[in-house]
């Protein structure tokens, strides 16, 4: 069955750049277009499309603001359209914790046909046609008396991993902002351009207890930090052990289509940290940080997957629950409390 997709860009030469992009995937229909919220608004009541693609920058009510009353009135999986400028990138986080589906660089889209980019394009469509913003819980909260009291201390030597991707902004923001600014030293790998996470970073710091920072090399993991992984060339590991383990950036090819790589992450904390680490997979396209969290288990960490119900993609979460990686599967407004109650002393 296609994928029945609305284009919304108020250029009509890209959305004619689009619509070819998206017809070369004979699984996806394009059955409209609009320039404006005011068109886009009309089209999906008339249309009621799987998919729609949305631009930020619009004439009138800005992309951003039809999103959010899309979301709140009509939910519908949106890929949003940006530039990767700083910028940009600060209008795409905004998007996503608005509740994008994810968003896709339209530079590219206008640099001549490259099959790769396209392929790209037409598997987040596919993907966003799965997935369930209806579905999705406002964050919630939570509220453990482990990690709630004031007296919480992490166990000596403790650290917390987490790998995360598709839908992986909002979760992250909702799982953090529970955590206490002594949190265990937590080491995140969420697959986004490398325009994003520094702006991704600072956005966590405002919003969460513990300091978020992007790693940097030779970073030591302190309690009350929580280090992400730069996005762009570099794999994100950890070196050291016991108390004076610190963040490495090597150079490396990409590992299940990502750089970083949530399973060479994971592979390092079962190598240096073992039984005290533990670990949570979130949502996610794809297959990443399945066998790193597997190697953790069997190196006695916990384990914790994140529930198909509370997933904007269950791919990550769903390959590690198959192949025996995870050791509790949880909705998300509880994995906080549990990777915090592991970690206590």
């Amino acid at each position: 069955m296609s994928v029945r997709t609305l284009i919304v860009d108020d250029s009509l030469a890209m959305q004619a750049i689009i619509r070819r992009r998206l017809l070369a995937d004979s699984g996806i229909e394009v059955v409209g277009t609009a320039a404006s919220a005011d068109e886009a608004r009309a089209q999906i009541k008339a249309l009621d499309p799987d998919v729609v693609t949305l631009d930020i920058e619009m004439p009138g009510m800005s992309g951003l603001d039809f999103l959010e009353r899309l979301m709140r009135l009509r939910p519908t999986p949106v890929v949003m359209l940006s530039t990767l400028t700083a910028q940009g990138a600060e209008a795409s986080l905004t998007a996503l914790e608005r509740g994008a589906f994810d968003c896709f660089d339209k530079t590219r889209l206008m640099s001549g046909i490259d099959q790769a980019c396209t392929t790209e394009l037409t598997d987040l469509v596919r993907a966003a046609a799965t997935s369930r913003p209806a579905a999705r819980p406002a964050p919630v909260r939570a509220a453990p008396p482990v990690h709630e009291r004031a007296s919480y201390t992490p166990r000596p030597g403790a650290m917390i991993a987490i790998g995360a991707s598709t839908g992986g902004v909002e979760a992250l923001i909702e799982l953090l902002s529970i955590f206490p600014a002594n949190c265990p030293p937590t080491v995140i790998v969420q697959h986004m351009p490398a325009t994003f996470t520094p702006s991704f970073a600072a956005r966590l710091n405002r919003l969460c207890a513990p300091s978020v920072e992007e790693a940097r090399p030779g970073a030591p993991l302190m309690v009350g930090k929580v280090y992400l992984a730069p996005g762009g060339e570099r794999h994100m590991e950890i070196g050291g052990s016991g108390d004076r383990r610190h963040c490495r950036l090597v150079e490396g090819d990409k590992i299940n289509g990502h750089r970083p790589s949530v399973d060479r992450l994971f592979h390092s904390v079962a190598r240096l940290a073992g039984r005290d680490a533990t670990a949570a997979i979130l949502t996610g396209m794809g297959c990443d940080g399945a066998e790193g969290m597997k190697a953790m288990r069997a190196a006695g960490s916990m384990t914790f997957g994140q529930d198909k119900a509370t997933s904007v993609v269950y791919g990550m979460p769903a390959i590690a629950f198959q192949i025996g990686a995870v050791a509790e599967q949880l909705p998300l407004r509880r994995i906080a409390g549990r990777l915090l109650q592991e970690c206590a002393a």
